[in-house]
């Protein structure tokens, strides 16, 4: 009756596997499972009272809100009452001063330049009036020009400053003398200095420009020279306290920023029974979502967009998580059903909160999620699931308060996930979930205390003792389901997980036991098979495990007629040289049939007995063939081949080439690294071209990955090994 029930939900399945469209049927199912659960919890609680009316009840908040109108007035009030910030450009002072300095110094370099060109022309006019007239030199020394001078300094003063300072300024200038000229650069930089590092609005330039005249007025300089003083001094003295946006609009945010916001309290009273609900307390109600307005879609939303974020998580990993090869749709259904499961737990837990339970969510054995999501699937989505089912309990069990979230509850379940998963990365066995179990009622209990004991509140030793039995009973029921559940999903979705996987690789294992005792040679060609078989799976991205695993079992069909079987002839003669070759090549191709027999009857899994089939495909036992051709005249090729099917998966290709490969090179007398890498592309050509791979998805490329790393693992195995002295001098002394 249970086989039968099985075997009638594995066609169910398979029938779902194959629909077209089925993950976007699970996402749906899973998004709509989480909106409906939380869908109570996010619900606002709605009044429907009227503006003016008397309240038939004392009224509360159930939640902690800002009142925004209160708030907003309040930090208008104090930002009016900041006044317009205006800052002192202090740069300013020092850009002024560097300007006098350039003038002065253009002054003094115009003087110099004139100065040394005058001095050359009259030297080489004395030259030459010297050759003339036979040495006598009473030539006339030629004497700058005023105008010369200005047109001069003009040239190298910026053009707007040409036109501000007047020419009698700049006139004056070049024909002081060099120490009235230092004396009244010192006195005209001092003055701006002054001037300048004090503040000067725009209404008080002229006063500031004013004060020059007072600042330079003790100078003892000519008059001419001290005029131009003023002149150029006046012209450096600006404004330099401008009004500041910037800084007025940080004093103002300053001030609305130390206003306190006006809150609303969550359990604070808003309207007493029998009290006159006034416009404030309308607009209160209206805050907190007691009134039927617009607003009341706002929770939905946002748990809609919670929910949609969550689903994104999920969509994103099996997109990228899971790889192609395998079946995408098999672990989504898995998945489906476990998540459904764990969430349906928690809502229904969550109903006794309504009967003075608000803690009770502490006992959900939430931990059986992630704990099925590491054993049948893999350990990042139990990780990412932890995460998932914290956001989720945090929701579901708020303790009443709609749309707030209880963070210790999702702190708790986060742990109690996260533990199971983490113990069994380290303990993948099967035996092992119950000892998680017990690890994660222990994760449980410590991260219960912390959270109890950061509440700082008192508790009786009744709560405090349900609080532990709650920690204690969520783990260990989260391993007991786990255990419970897990054959459940191995046999009806037909997976192999990799706790299984492990489980069959121990060598104690009765078929593995078989194997070794009845051909041991056939057991140490599987194990390097195993070797050569994983290494290539992952290097293209298979599934490494299943093909160690499954290598180990493929030539189990071997154990019937072991010795037929050219690796478990040790010291006895090759029993095929007394018999035809048809009936050797019956004897070598009913291994394969022989071997899924043995699977089958043994309950093993349906990939090991697909493997056991196809690991040959239908290749040509070329030996026995050209054996029987040289005897008969007519031979057909299709009675030397074997019976298939073809490879249908990249384990199971992998696996038979690794098996000609393994067998080929343990033939050869001397491999080297050229030989080892010659006879494997050719036994990959070779299957290539007899088209054995036609029917799985191996590529090209990843076919050359596979060659890589066969020759990679056989130079591992075949390397050459130091001669050791006693047998260098045994050969040499045979020679």
């Amino acid at each position: 009756m249970s086989s039968k029930y099985f075997s009638h939900v594995h066609r169910i399945i398979d029938i779902l596997k194959r629909f077209r469209f089925l993950h976007i049927v699970i996402y749906s199912i899973l998004a709509t499972v989480m909106y409906i659960a939380m869908f109570s919890n996010v619900k606002p609680e709605q009044l429907n009272l009227d503006l003016f009316t008397v309240s038939e009840n004392t009224i509360r908040s159930p939640i902690t809100i800002e009142d925004k109108v209160s708030t907003e007035k309040k930090q208008k009030k104090a930002a009016d009452e900041v006044e317009d910030v205006y800052t002192l450009k202090r740069e300013y002072a020092q850009n002024r001063i560097d300007l006098v300095r350039s003038i002065f110094s253009s002054v003094d370099e115009v003087n110099e330049e004139i100065i040394e060109e005058y001095e050359l022309k009259n030297s080489e006019l004395e030259k030459a009036q010297a050759g003339e007239e036979g040495g006598q030199n009473d030539v006339k020394p030629l004497v700058p020009t005023t105008s010369e001078k200005l047109v001069r300094l003009k040239s190298i003063l910026p053009s707007d400053l040409s036109k501000d300072l007047s020419d009698e300024l700049l006139i004056t200038l070049l024909n002081a003398k060099p120490e009235h000229l230092v004396r009244a650069k010192d006195a005209t930089v001092t003055a701006v200095n002054n001037i300048m590092n004090k503040s000067i609005p725009a209404s008080g330039v002229e006063k500031a420009k004013n004060s020059v005249e007072t600042e330079l007025q003790y100078t003892s300089l000519d008059s001419s020279l001290k005029n131009s003083m003023v002149e150029l001094a006046k012209y450096a003295v600006i404004q330099n306290v401008y009004y500041d946006p910037v800084a007025t609009e940080e004093k103002r945010q300053q001030a609305i920023d130390s206003i306190e916001p006006v809150k609303i309290l969550q359990g604070q009273i808003l309207v007493e029974e029998g009290q006159l609900i006034s416009r404030e307390i309308y607009k209160q109600l209206e805050f907190v979502g007691l009134i039927d307005t617009e607003n009341s879609v706002q929770p939905f939303l946002g748990l809609g967009l919670i929910v949609t974020l969550l689903i994104a998580l999920i969509i994103y990993y099996f997109l990228e998580g899971i790889p192609k090869n395998r079946n995408r749709n098999t672990y989504l259904l898995i998945y489906g059903l476990i998540f459904t499961l764990t969430i349906l737990f928690m809502k229904m837990i969550s109903l006794f909160q309504q009967i003075e339970y608000s803690e009770i969510g502490y006992i959900v054995p939430v931990a059986m999620g992630p704990l099925l999501v590491k054993l049948l699937i893999n350990e990042r989505l139990a990780i990412v699931t932890s995460i998932i089912f914290a956001i989720c309990g945090s929701i579901i069990f708020n303790e009443g308060i709609t749309g707030s979230l209880n963070f210790s509850i999702g702190l708790y379940y986060l742990f109690a996930g996260l533990a199971g998963v983490l113990f069994l990365s380290q303990h993948n066995r099967r035996s092992k979930i119950l000892q998680a179990g017990l690890f994660i009622s222990l994760i449980n209990f410590a991260i219960l205390s912390a959270i109890l004991l950061m509440k700082n509140s008192h508790y009786s030793s009744m709560e405090v003792g349900s609080y532990i039995v709650m920690a204690i009973v969520s783990g260990i029921v989260a391993a007991v389901l786990t255990i419970g559940l897990l054959p459940f999903f191995e046999a009806g979705f037909g997976i192999l997980s990799t706790m299984r996987l492990i489980e069959l690789s121990n060598p104690n294992h009765p078929l593995l036991r078989k194997i070794l005792t009845e051909a041991p040679g056939t057991y140490h060609h599987s194990v390097m098979v195993a070797n050569l078989a994983e290494a290539a799976c992952e290097a293209i991205g298979a599934n490494g495990l299943l093909a160690r695993v499954a290598s180990y079992y493929h030539d189990i069909g071997k154990t019937r007629r072991p010795h037929f079987f050219i690796e478990n002839q040790l010291n006895i003669d090759n029993p095929h040289d007394k018999i035809a070759p048809h009936l050797s090549k019956s004897i070598i191709i009913a291994h394969a049939t022989d071997g899924a027999e043995y699977l089958r009857n043994n309950k093993m899994p349906k990939e090991f007995v697909d493997i056991a089939l196809e690991h040959h495909g239908t290749t040509l036992l070329k030996y026995f063939y050209h054996q029987a051709k040289q005897k008969e005249e007519e031979v057909h090729e299709e009675d030397f081949r074997y019976p298939g099917p073809k490879a249908q998966t990249k384990e199971s290709a992998i696996i038979g080439i690794a098996d000609s490969v393994e067998a080929a090179v343990r033939s050869l007398s001397n491999p080297t690294s050229e030989k080892i890498e010659s006879l494997a592309r050719s036994i990959i050509t070779d299957r290539l071209q007899d088209g054995q791979l036609n029917e799985c998805d191996l590529t090209l490329k990843e076919l050359d990955l596979v060659l890589h790393s066969f020759c990679e693992t056989l130079k591992g195995i075949f390397h050459s090994r130091i001669e050791y002295p006693e047998a260098t001098n045994q050969k040499v002394k045979k020679a």
